[in-house]
């Protein structure tokens, strides 16, 4: 993208929330299992963590095949985790936060900043592609966590 795009368009943001029947622990603790988001996320293949704050993704959508990875840039418990992609040709960075509704409802909220590359990237993009794709996300993730009634692992460490 040329120089002047980056500095005259801002980057696609996508801001996108669902509520879960489980407690705020209960949705945090399962967020922060990496390795288990191709079963919600459709177009992650698979999710290695590989450190504390440093996963590798493989995903697949609309044909187009990548390889990035990610760095957990902050992370609460029970409040948030952030990343952005680190070296390669995916740019993006998000944030995910955690709302106590109740004692047995949260609320999950989802920001993703990201930059598409390409001709197929740009266009998805424009017919709100994304924007379709976390919203059905987070939904497979309600469906997930609220069929379980517990987490499948959790990691408390703060970052």
């Amino acid at each position: 993208m040329p120089a002047w795009h980056r500095l005259t368009c801002p980057a696609p943001k996508v801001e996108e929330s669902i509520e879960v029947d489980v407690p705020v622990r209960i949705a945090y603790n399962q967020w922060t299992q990496f390795e288990s988001f191709p079963h919600f996320m459709d177009g992650v293949e698979r999710i290695e963590q590989r450190t504390d704050t440093l996963t590798h993704w493989v995903t697949k959508f609309g044909g187009v095949d990548r390889e990035f990875d990610a760095e957990i840039t902050e992370q609460i418990p029970d409040e948030r985790v952030a990343w952005t992609t680190v070296g390669g040709e995916v740019k993006q960075a998000g944030v995910v936060t955690f709302h106590h509704l109740s004692d047995n409802k949260s609320k999950v909220m989802l920001q993703l900043d990201y930059d598409p590359e390409g001709f197929a990237e740009n266009l998805g993009d424009k017919l709100g592609f994304v924007k379709r794709q976390i919203t059905g996300d987070l939904k497979r993730f309600k469906e997930y966590i609220e069929d379980r009634g517990r987490e499948t692992g959790s990691w408390r460490g703060e970052v």
